[in-house]
């Protein structure tokens, strides 16, 4: 049964810090890494869950097409890799290079940072405006595995653009649904 991420951080909550190991390079990413940007898409992933796998590619197109607008993209797995090897860093590198994702790929071993967000399920989304304040948290679009429906992107979509223009969040933000995170 899907997780749906209902707790979560309140609009205008500052994004907490973070400072992970990058799964492909190796090298830490925090924050401020990101500061120049205008929007900052935090995106909890990890590499066996159906709901994901179900997105991976509209994930990259995303990325594709809101990165030369000036929007960051960073994924975070912290998903307890001895439960669930699948999903350790070396499984999450294997994804990030064969989906070629254009973001960084971190994995959280402490699973601190996804505690700081209030991450509940992969996917699950956090959308940061230039002041790194929380505009949405919510799902990618309607589409989930099995219900037929195209994988689009649009209310993540209509939220960076909001974002981007300066423009209100949107609303109403429907939660994210997958798989729970798989605590320690």
């Amino acid at each position: 049964m899907p997780t749906i991420a209902t707790d979560s951080l309140p609009p205008g909550t500052a994004a907490p810090d973070f400072f992970l190991p990058d799964v492909v390079s190796g090298t830490k990413i925090s924050l401020g890494n990101f500061a120049s940007q205008p929007a900052l898409l935090v995106m909890f992933i990890c590499a066996h869950c159906p709901y994901v796998v179900h997105v991976q590619n509209e994930l990259v197109r995303l990325a594709r097409d809101y990165q030369p607008k000036g929007a960051a993209f960073v994924a975070i797995s912290a998903n307890d890799a001895v439960k669930y090897p699948a999903d350790g860093p070396e499984q999450l590198r294997v994804m990030a290079t064969e989906c070629e994702f254009p973001f960084p790929m971190l994995y959280d071993e402490t699973q601190e940072v996804a505690r700081a967000y209030t991450a509940a399920c992969t996917p699950d989304f956090f959308l940061f405006d230039a002041r790194r304040k929380l505009v949405y948290r919510g799902r990618l679009d309607e589409s989930t595995p099995g219900n037929g429906r195209p994988v689009t992107g649009a209310d993540l979509r209509a939220a960076l653009d909001a974002v981007l223009e300066g423009a209100p969040a949107i609303q109403p933000q429907m939660p994210s649904l997958g798989c729970s995170i798989k605590w320690k």
